[in-house]
């Protein structure tokens, strides 16, 4: 469960501490933490804090602990008023799932070093096999021997580390294959977004507004950019356009891999839309259940709009 505020994420489970949102290598997009240094210079990047909950109190209780750390705040509209995008994902899993995965971020940091130390052998090696001449070329290093045995020794340990890791990923594609469970590993993504709370109509409304603060200028500005970016993925989406804007800010980073992942036969998605019955927000209202039926039109995939 975290939160995105200003372009930066928060571990809602783990004290609210700073997180950050990384594409990986893989092109998925992944909420980490800090990075520790353990021994044997073995490197180990932990993911978001996540909980395993085996009843449903403890869930709740998570839950409840984790709202406590959202970010609230007094605006021009209300004195509860959210400040963030809020989204909580929940799996279902099982002890043998979670511990597979525990093994791979174990045999990933395994790696890291021994990688480090074969790139490191790669370069001293070539470092001094080669010499700069008179014409600032390099050649051929005519007093030293690349040592290829050294290299390939590193090389080979790297590899061997590389299939362990190889191993691990394996064992946990087989739990999810052999489960007799077809829900094992299927996840459920609730995103609380913040409300375009700065709306305000000139043609319809007579009341007197308060002035806003800088601050609530500079959060607005951010959420209305959030929420347009959204809007254009799923616009995109809808019309099939070959490439999707995922990159136009974090919220919509972190929620390409649902996008990519949802298909017709195995997805639901649903919009909770909260508008106000005052005729002085007819148009806000209007925008809203506009924004909210762009879920219904995307391409091919079960979607409801509830109002």
């Amino acid at each position: 469960m975290f939160e995105l505020r200003k372009n930066i994420a928060f571990d809602l489970l783990n004290g609210r501490c700073q997180c950050y949102v990384r594409e990986g290598p893989d092109g998925k997009t992944h909420i980490r933490g800090e990075t520790e240094v353990l021994e044997e210079g073995k490197v180990r990047v932990r993911p978001i804090v996540t909980k395993a909950c085996w009843r449903f109190e403890d869930l709740r209780q998570e839950l409840l602990e984790g709202l406590k750390s959202r970010a609230t705040g007094t605006s021009t509209v209300h004195d509860q008023s959210s400040r963030t995008h809020a989204v909580l994902e929940l799996e279902i899993v099982t002890r043998a799932l979670l511990d597979a995965r525990d093994a791979i971020v174990q045999r990933q940091s395994e790696l890291v070093p021994v990688g480090k130390r074969a790139t490191d052998i790669y370069i001293e090696e070539n470092t001094k096999g080669y010499i700069q001449n008179a014409d600032g070329k390099y050649v051929p290093n005519p007093d030293y021997q690349i040592d290829q045995a050294r290299i390939d020794a590193a090389e080979a340990k790297k590899a061997e580390f590389e299939s362990y890791v190889q191993q691990a990923e394996d064992k946990v594609s087989g739990i999810l294959k052999s489960s007799r469970h077809s829900c094992l590993g299927g996840k459920l993504v609730f995103v609380d977004l913040a409300g375009s709370e700065y709306y305000h109509d000139k043609t319809t409304s007579t009341a007197q507004r308060p002035k806003q603060t800088p601050q609530e200028q500079q959060e607005g500005r951010q959420i209305n950019t959030d929420l347009l970016a959204l809007k254009e993925v799923i616009r995109a989406r809808a019309s099939k356009q070959a490439r999707i804007p995922f990159r136009s800010s974090p919220l919509t980073m972190v929620l390409r891999d649902h996008f990519l992942g949802t298909n017709a036969t195995d997805s639901y998605s649903a919009m909770i839309l909260t508008v106000s019955p005052s005729s002085e927000q007819f148009a806000a209202t209007m925008n809203t259940l506009k924004y909210g039926s762009l879920v219904g039109v995307a391409s091919g995939e079960k979607k409801r709009v509830t109002r």
